[in-house]
C-alpha cells in the first residue's frame, strides 16, 4: 500500500472509528433487547439461557421396543431440527417422549408445526385381482380403507411407507391448463421410495387409477396419478389453498414414524440456567475483551491500538450477524447458546492471534533496519500465509461440523464459521488501515511499534524425550482415573443428565419463583439429599410450576425430594410428579459428532499436506490435536467434571484451537526450510529449534488473551458455566503446550527417522 496523506490517514481513521461506534452502538441494542427478553431486535436463544417450548407425546401402541423408541427419538430430532438446530428430544418413563424447541413462546404454534405423529402409509387403488383397497363413503365424504394396514401390506397392495419420503414442503407451481399459481405439496423420495413409487404410478397411471395417502387410519388425501413418476420427485396438485398444502406437508414430513404418538401436554419452560447466566456471560465477555485491548495495547504499543479497534469492530460485526441470521418463521437459522458462545470466545482468540502474528512479523523487520512503513508492507505479507491457512483449516473442520453434525454441534460450527470469517477481515483489513492511517498522521518512530529481540534457540527438540513423556504421563493418568472410578462401582467419567438421563420431579409451588431462587434454595438441598450437584432446573411460564431434573434417583432419594419440596416449600402434594427421563444427548447425535470429527480431521490433514506439501506435518497437527482431546478428558474424568451438554462443543472448540495454533509454528518451520541447503538431523533440528523461538511470543500471547476470555467466565460465570469454561482453560494451555512441545518434535522424529544417525563428537 503506499502510503498515506496525512488528510487521508484522518479520513479513513475516522470512518473506522464512526463504524466502530455505530455498530457498538447497534449490537449493544441487540444485546439489551436480549437480556430484558423484549421479542423485538433480539438474539435468538437455546433452551439454556433463554427457555422454550416443550412438547410431551405419549406412544399409543403397546410394549414398543427399545429399537422403535429410539427411531422415533431420531425421526423426532429430524422434525426438530427443520424448526431450530438447537433442539432437545428425549424420552420421559416408558411411553412419554419430550420434544423441547428454544426461542419460542407459542406452544400451539410449534405443536401445529410439528404434527401429531403418527404412520403414513401410500396405497394403491387396487390390488393385483382388481379389489378396491379403499372406497368413497358419501354418508362421511370421505375414503375409507376396505381392510387393515396388515392386510393391506400382505396382499402387496402399500406402495411404501412415510420412511421412503426425504421431503415433503408446500410450495406453489403453475397451473398447467388455467395457467394459474396453485398450491402444491412437493415430494422428494429416497432411492427405493422412487423405484417403489415409479413402478406404482407407472402401473396406476395405466390404469387410470389413484394412489392414496393414509396417516393415522384415514385419509389425508386420494390423488390421480398423472403421469409416470419415476424420477423420485413428485408433486400433490388439488389443495384448497396454501394452507392445506403446509398441513398436508407437515403431515406426511412426521408420518416416517412407525409407532403412533398422542400429543399429551405442552408448556412454555424457563430458561434452565436462568437469566443470570446469559448475563453473567455477557459481562464477563465485556471484562475480557477490555482486558484483552489493554494487554495489546501495553505489549504491542500503537499496533496494539490498531488491534483493539479492529477487535471492537469484530464484536460488533459478530453480534449483529448472529442477530441478522437468527431463525426466521419456519426458517432455520443461528440459536445462541453455551456451545454458540464457545464459538465467538474462539473466533475472538483467532482474532487477536490474526494481528500477533502480524505485529511479530513487523518487529522482525524493524529489527532488520527496515523503515516502519516497509516492515508494516512486509509484516502484513509474511503474515498472510500463516493467517490464511490457520483460519482455513479450521473453517474447513466448521463446515464439516455443520453439515455433520446436530443440534449444539451445529450451533457451535455457525457461530465459528462467522466468527472465523469476520477475524480474518478485521485483521487483514481494519488493522491494517489503521495501521497505515497511525502512521500517516505522524506517528512514525520505531519505538512506538517496536523491535523484535534477537533470542539464543531454546533447545526444544533436545529435550523432546522429556517432553513427550510429561504428555505420555498425564494421558496415562486419567486412563488410569477412569478404570479405577469404573473399578470402584462409579462411572469412568462423571457422566450428567444430557449423556444418561435420569429423574424429573415436577411441581406446583403455588408462588411464582425464578431460576436463580431455585439455584440458591432448593438446588443445595435436592444436592444434599443426592449427593450431587447435577441438578438443572426450569420455571413453567404462565404457571407456578417447577421442574427439576438430576441425576437417575432411587426411591428413597425420590421420597425424600419430594418430602422436602412440601415440607421446606409448600409444593403441593398432589401436584408432584415423579419420572424417568432419557438423555437429551441421543446416541444418534453422539455418533454423528463422532463421524463429524472424524471426517473434519481428514479434511485438514489433507489441506495441511496440500499447502504444506509434506505428511508428516499434518498427521503431526493431526496427533497433536488428539493429545489436547486426550488431555481435556484427563481433566474430565480425575477433576470428575460434569460431562453434559457442553462436553462436546468443548471438545470441537480444543480441536479449532489445537490446530490454528500449530499450523503457525509450522509455517515458520516450512519457511525457514528454505534457507536449509542439505537436510540433516542436525540442520533440521536446528530450523525447528529456531522456528519455535521465533515464534513462542505469539504463542504465548495468543493463549493469554483466549485465557483471560474464559477465566472471566469462570469467575464470574454462574456453576454451569464454570463447568464449561473450567475444560476449556485446560484445553487452551495443553493446545498451546501441544503445538510448541509435542507437534513439530513429531514432525522432527518422522522426517529423521530414516536419516543416518550423527556421529558421536570425541570428547
Amino acid at each position: 500500500m503506499k502510503t498515506m496523506k496525512k488528510w487521508q490517514g484522518f479520513v479513513v481513521l475516522l470512518i473506522i472509528l464512526a463504524c466502530l461506534a455505530g455498530l457498538v452502538w447497534y449490537s449493544y441494542g441487540i444485546i439489551m433487547n436480549t437480556v430484558n427478553k423484549t421479542g423485538s431486535g433480539d438474539i435468538k436463544l437455546g433452551l439454556d439461557l433463554s427457555g422454550g417450548v416443550s412438547v410431551t407425546y405419549e406412544i399409543v401402541d403397546e410394549n414398543p421396543t427399545k429399537e422403535e423408541i429410539d427411531d422415533t427419538i431420531k425421526k423426532m430430532e429430524e422434525r426438530a431440527a427443520s424448526y431450530n438446530s438447537e433442539y432437545s428430544v428425549h424420552t420421559e418413563g416408558e411411553n412419554r417422549i419430550t420434544v423441547e424447541i428454544p426461542g419460542v413462546t407459542d406452544a400451539e404454534a410449534v405443536l401445529a408445526d410439528l404434527g401429531s405423529p403418527g404412520s403414513l402409509y401410500f396405497i394403491k387403488q387396487t390390488d393385483a385381482d382388481g379389489n378396491e383397497n379403499y372406497s368413497f363413503d358419501s354418508a362421511t365424504g370421505e375414503y375409507v380403507l376396505n381392510g387393515t394396514i396388515e392386510e393391506m401390506e400382505a396382499k402387496g397392495a402399500v406402495v411404501m411407507d412415510g420412511n421412503s419420503v426425504a421431503e415433503a414442503a408446500a410450495r406453489y407451481q403453475q397451473d398447467s391448463q388455467l395457467g394459474n399459481e396453485e398450491p402444491v405439496v412437493a415430494l422428494t423420495l429416497t432411492s427405493e421410495g422412487a423405484k417403489a413409487f415409479g413402478d406404482a404410478t407407472s402401473e396406476a397411471y395405466t390404469k387410470g387409477e389413484t394412489i392414496g395417502i393414509y396417516y393415522d387410519d384415514h385419509f389425508i388425501s386420494v390423488p390421480r396419478v398423472q403421469a409416470a413418476i419415476t424420477d423420485g420427485q413428485a408433486v400433490i396438485t388439488g389443495m384448497e389453498d396454501y394452507e392445506a398444502a403446509q398441513n398436508l406437508a407437515t403431515f406426511i414430513r412426521v408420518g416416517a414414524i412407525n409407532l403412533t404418538l398422542a400429543e399429551l401436554q405442552h408448556q412454555v419452560v424457563g430458561a434452565s440456567l436462568g437469566t443470570q447466566a446469559l448475563s453473567t456471560s455477557l459481562l464477563a465477555a465485556g471484562i475480557g475483551i477490555l482486558i484483552v485491548m489493554v494487554f495489546m495495547i501495553i505489549v504491542y504499543g500503537v499496533m496494539g491500538v490498531a488491534a483493539s479497534v479492529a477487535l471492537g469492530l469484530y464484536t460488533g460485526i459478530v453480534v449483529s450477524l448472529i442477530y441478522l441470521f437468527r431463525p426466521a418463521p419456519d426458517q432455520p437459522g443461528i440459536v445462541l447458546t453455551l456451545p454458540g458462545i464457545a464459538g465467538v470466545i474462539l473466533g475472538i482468540g483467532m482474532a487477536v492471534d490474526a494481528n500477533v502474528i502480524i505485529f511479530a512479523r513487523i518487529r522482525e523487520e524493524t529489527a532488520k533496519g527496515a523503515t516502519v512503513h516497509t516492515a508494516i508492507r512486509t509484516g502484513y505479507k509474511k503474515a498472510l500465509s500463516a493467517i490464511v491457512d490457520g483460519n482455513v483449516t479450521t473453517f474447513i473442520a466448521a463446515v464439516v461440523l455443520h453439515f455433520l453434525g446436530s443440534g449444539a454441534v451445529v450451533g457451535f460450527a455457525d457461530t465459528l464459521m462467522i466468527s472465523i470469517l469476520v477475524s480474518m477481515f478485521t485483521a487483514l483489513v481494519v488493522a491494517r488501515l489503521v495501521n497505515y492511517s497511525i502512521f500517516a498522521m505522524g506517528v512514525q518512530d520505531v519505538k512506538f511499534y517496536g523491535k523484535a529481540k534477537e533470542r539464543k534457540p531454546i533447545r526444544f527438540i533436545e529435550k523432546r524425550k522429556v517432553l513427550l513423556s510429561i504428555s505420555l504421563i498425564v494421558i496415562l493418568a486419567g486412563f488410569a482415573g477412569m478404570i479405577g472410578f469404573g473399578a470402584s462401582g462409579n462411572k469412568p467419567l462423571n457422566y450428567g443428565i444430557d449423556f444418561q438421563g435420569g429423574t424429573a420431579v415436577q411441581g406446583d409451588l403455588g408462588r411464582d419463583i425464578t431460576v436463580e431462587e431455585i439455584d440458591t434454595s432448593i438446588k443445595p438441598k435436592v444436592a444434599e439429599i443426592i449427593g450431587s450437584s447435577d441438578i438443572q432446573a426450569t420455571t413453567i411460564t404462565g404457571t407456578t410450576e417447577i421442574s427439576i431434573r438430576t441425576q437417575s434417583l432411587t426411591s428413597e432419594q425420590a421420597d425424600a425430594v419430594t418430602d422436602m419440596l412440601i415440607s421446606d416449600f409448600g409444593v403441593d402434594e398432589n401436584s408432584i410428579e415423579v419420572q424417568t427421563i432419557g438423555s437429551t444427548i441421543s446416541g444418534e447425535m453422539r455418533s454423528r459428532a463422532i463421524i463429524a470429527v472424524i471426517v473434519a480431521c481428514i479434511c485438514m490433514l489433507i489441506y495441511i499436506w496440500f499447502r504444506f506439501r509434506d505428511l508428516r506435518m499434518a498427521t503431526s497437527s493431526i496427533l497433536a490435536l488428539v493429545h489436547d482431546v486426550l488431555v481435556v478428558l484427563t481433566a474430565y474424568a480425575l477433576i470428575r467434571i460434569t460431562v453434559g451438554n457442553t462436553f462436546i462443543a468443548c471438545m470441537l472448540t480444543i480441536v479449532g484451537y489445537s490446530i490454528n495454533d500449530t499450523i503457525v509454528i509450522f509455517d515458520r518451520i516450512r519457511e525457514n526450510l528454505k534457507s536449509v541447503r542439505t537436510q540433516t538431523r542436525e540442520s533440521l533440528r536446528e530450523c525447528a529449534n529456531l522456528s519455535l523461538t521465533q515464534t513462542i511470543g505469539r504463542s504465548l500471547n495468543t493463549s493469554i488473551t483466549t485465557f483471560i476470555m474464559v477465566l472471566m467466565l469462570y469467575i464470574l460465570g454462574v456453576p454451569a458455566i464454570r463447568d464449561f469454561s473450567l475444560p476449556l482453560m485446560v484445553g487452551f494451555i495443553s493446545g498451546t503446550y501441544s503445538s510448541i512441545c509435542i507437534a513439530v518434535n513429531l514432525w522432527y522424529i518422522m522426517k529423521t527417522r530414516k536419516m543416518p544417525k550423527e556421529a558421536k563428537t570425541a570428547k
